[in-house]
């Protein structure tokens, strides 16, 4: 880990020098590059010299606890190596975090998909109390909720949302909302009381700009067709929704939420852009993580990531073994979802942490 450092510290140098350079500077591309490149290497270079700083006070305080004929300085010299040991660990542990790949989607905006699963109408209304959780959350961290497509049942609830969270960094956080979520309750449309067991599915793509993946005219097929609004009212006497279909993978997209053809056009290849960038990714990935692959499953109730269990007040995050009870559920689904998001943060990163091998 010494020697990589060390070759990392080199670079960095490296890139201070070209960052003067006139022919770098008169190059705004590479010069873009570099600098993002430097920004990136700065925080594992300065947490590396602190680490040899420590290490050169540790080397000082040894020689003077084996050198010193003073007891009570031996003494004094013991308890500052035991400081400084510590204080090694803790920057080694940092910078074992620091060297782990980033996750080049993790600063970008989050596509999120939510459609009811198995439940009927019950999954739709479940659909829609997510839906109100991820924006109230987005909201408290200061990102903004964008609808960009919506199929809803006629009481409430959704067969289908997708929305953007607008915002740096939204993406590594509602990426582990993926998966199938599960609600047991008493529905609104039960007359005998009985407690249902309903899911809803989850999926958060990065947001990708045009030129992180183009997609050839020849590739695609446009239909545009009239766009009914609630219950069959106000339906558009022009033709403004748009469904696109990628031939190459049979992808299909569609939204008819704009009033504008164009603007329908521009949020469908929005999110024909993000779920081939999310493909591409889990091809990518899938021989050294299945962290990337199919975010949902199958939609049955047992495949599940949490649970939201109302006659118990309870809500279980499945990949923690974490619940929280009462007042913290529903704080939760006001969207303070934090408190989990932080420990599923963290088992990420100590996973990623052993499969480098650096845990």
């Amino acid at each position: 880990m010494l020697e990589k450092l060390a070759g990392i510290e080199a670079r960095y140098e490296e890139l201070n020098k070209l960052m003067s350079n006139p022919d770098v500077i008169g190059d705004y591309n590479r010069l873009r590059a570099v600098g993002q490149e430097r920004s990136e290497l700065e925080p594992i270079v300065e947490t590396f010299r602190q680490f040899e700083a420590v290490q050169k006070e540790l080397e000082g305080a040894r020689g003077l606890a084996e050198a010193s004929g003073d007891a009570e300085m031996a003494a004094m010299a013991r308890e500052e190596i035991a400081r400084l040991e510590q204080q090694s660990r803790e920057i080694k542990e940092r910078i074992k975090r620091l060297l782990l790949p980033r996750d080049p989607a993790d600063d970008k905006s989050a596509i999120v998909e939510i459609r009811a699963g198995t439940g009927g109408e019950e999954a739709g209304l479940f659909a829609a109390n997510l839906y109100r959780m991820y924006t109230r959350y987005a909201e408290a961290r200061g990102w903004s909720a964008e609808m960009l497509s919506a199929n809803d049942t006629g009481i409430g609830g959704f067969k289908e949302v997708i929305f953007l969270v607008k915002g740096k960094g939204a993406y590594s956080r509602f990426k582990f909302e993926s998966g199938v979520h599960r609600v047991q309750r008493i529905p609104v449309t039960e007359s005998s009381g009985r407690i249902h067991t309903s899911t809803a599915t989850v999926a958060v793509l990065p947001e990708v700009e045009d030129v992180e993946v183009q997609i050839p005219d020849k590739d695609i097929e446009i239909e545009v067709y009239r766009s009914a609004g609630a219950g069959g009212q106000n339906v558009q006497k022009n033709s403004t929704a748009v469904r696109i279909r990628h031939l190459p993978s049979g992808m299909v997209v569609q939204c008819q939420d704009e009033r504008s053809q164009l603007q329908n056009k521009m949020r469908a290849m929005s999110i024909l852009r993000a779920r081939l960038y999310d493909m591409e990714r889990s091809k990518r990935d899938q021989e050294i993580t299945d962290a990337r692959r199919s975010q949902v499953g199958s939609a049955e109730r047992s495949e599940k990531i949490r649970t939201y269990n109302f006659p118990q007040a309870r809500v279980t995050d499945h990949r923690i073994d974490k619940s929280v009870f009462g007042p913290r559920m529903q704080a939760m689904l006001d969207g303070e979802l934090d408190e989990f998001i932080d420990e599923l943060a963290t088992q990420d990163q100590a996973e990623r942490l052993q499969a480098v091998g650096l845990a």
